[in-house]
C-alpha cells in the first residue's frame, strides 16, 4: 500500500489521470500535484476533488525545466512521500534544440534534467521512501512502425551521453521526434544506474505506452502537430494497434507503483511491433539497456550539468 505520492506534470493528460486512478486506490491519504503553473494547478486540483469525491490533493509549484523551482518545491516538503511519479515532459517546446542556463537542450531539460534533481534533492533529505517512477517511452528501444530509429551510439561514453544531452549529438539534423527517444533513453538508463546505488528504494521506468489524450506531443511545430493528433493519433495508430485509451496509459503508471513485481532497475514498455497490451522488460529487445558501464555513464553525464 502507498499512502502519498508526488506526480510531476499533474494539471493535465496522463499525469492527472494518474492522480485520479490513484486517489481512488484504498489507503490513498495525499497525493501532490506538481505542476509549473498555479492557475492550471488549481483547476486540476478542484477538478479531481469532484471527480473522486476526496479531497487529499495537495499543489506544489514546480518547473521541471528549471532546477532553481525544483529545489524550491522540494524544500517546500515537510514530510516524507512514499512514491513519485516523474511524468512532466514534452518535445521541448519551439526551440527544443536551444540551450538553457544549465547548458543542455530545452528538450532535454523539460524531460529529464529537473526531475534527475528532483530524485537527487529528495533522497538526499531522506524524502522519498519507497518508489520513484520514470515516464519513459518504446522511442527509447526504437520504434520502426513510427520511424523512431534505436538508439545507435558508437562508444556510450560519459561525453557521448553529454552529446545528447546539450544536443550536439544531433549536429544540424536535429529532428525533435529522434531526440525525444534519445533524450529519454539517457533518463532510463539513469534511472537504472541509480537503482543499484539505492537498494532501499524501487526505481524502475515505465512507458504509459501510445496514449490518447497526452500532452506530450502538444509543443511540436504546428503542421506537425496536427497530423500528430488529427490524422496519427486519432486514425492510422489505431489501426496499427499503436494506441489505447489514457485511462489504460495511467495504469501502467499506477502498476508500477504498487505492484511489487516490477523490479527495480528494469525498464518496462509494450511487447513489438505495437505501443498497447502488457509490458515486458525492454532489455530482452534492446540489450544496451541492461549494460551497468552505459547505464553509470549516462549518469555520470548528466550530473555533468547539474551544479550544487
Amino acid at each position: 500500500m502507498i499512502k502519498s505520492i508526488l506526480i510531476t506534470g499533474a494539471n493535465n493528460g496522463i499525469g492527472k489521470e494518474t492522480a485520479r486512478q490513484f486517489a481512488m486506490l484504498n489507503g490513498t491519504e495525499k497525493i501532490y500535484l506538481a505542476c509549473r503553473n498555479e492557475e492550471k494547478a488549481k483547476h486540476a486540483k478542484q477538478s479531481l476533488e469532484q471527480s473522486t469525491g476526496k479531497s487529499i490533493f495537495k499543489i506544489v509549484l514546480m518547473d521541471v525545466s528549471n532546477i532553481d523551482s525544483v529545489r524550491s518545491a522540494v524544500k517546500s516538503l515537510t514530510e516524507p512521500i512514499e512514491a513519485i511519479v516523474m511524468n512532466a515532459g514534452g518535445m521541448g517546446g519551439k526551440n527544443p534544440a536551444q540551450k538553457t542556463s544549465d547548458g543542455v537542450s530545452q528538450i532535454f531539460a523539460t524531460n529529464v534534467l529537473g526531475h534527475v534533481v528532483l530524485f537527487d534533492e529528495m533522497v538526499k533529505a531522506n524524502l522519498l521512501t519507497k518508489v520513484a517512477l520514470f515516464a519513459g517511452t518504446e522511442a527509447s528501444r526504437g520504434v520502426p512502425k513510427m520511424g523512431m530509429n534505436r538508439p545507435n551510439l558508437k562508444t556510450s561514453s560519459i561525453d557521448e551521453f553529454s552529446s545528447i544531452c546539450d544536443s550536439s549529438y544531433f549536429g544540424n539534423e536535429f529532428d525533435p521526434m529522434q531526440a525525444y527517444g534519445l533524450v529519454k533513453y539517457v533518463a532510463t538508463m539513469w534511472m537504472s544506474s541509480e537503482a543499484r546505488k539505492n537498494p532501499n528504494l524501487r526505481i524502475v521506468t515505465i512507458s504509459p505506452g501510445g496514449t490518447k489524450g497526452t500532452a506530450v506531443m502538444d509543443d511540436l511545430p504546428f503542421f506537425s502537430k496536427i497530423m500528430y493528433k488529427y490524422l496519427m493519433m486519432p486514425i492510422l495508430m489505431p489501426l496499427m494497434g499503436m494506441v489505447h485509451k489514457l485511462e489504460l496509459g495511467a495504469k501502467r503508471f499506477i502498476d508500477g507503483i504498487i505492484d511489487e513485481s516490477y523490479k527495480s532497475g528494469v525498464f518496462y514498455g509494450s511487447k513489438e511491433p505495437v505501443l498497447t497490451g502488457s509490458v515486458i522488460d525492454q532489455s530482452t529487445i534492446f540489450a544496451d539497456l541492461k549494460n551497468n558501464t552505459f547505464q553509470d555513464n549516462a549518469n555520470m553525464a548528466i550530473h555533468k550539468f547539474i551544479k550544487d
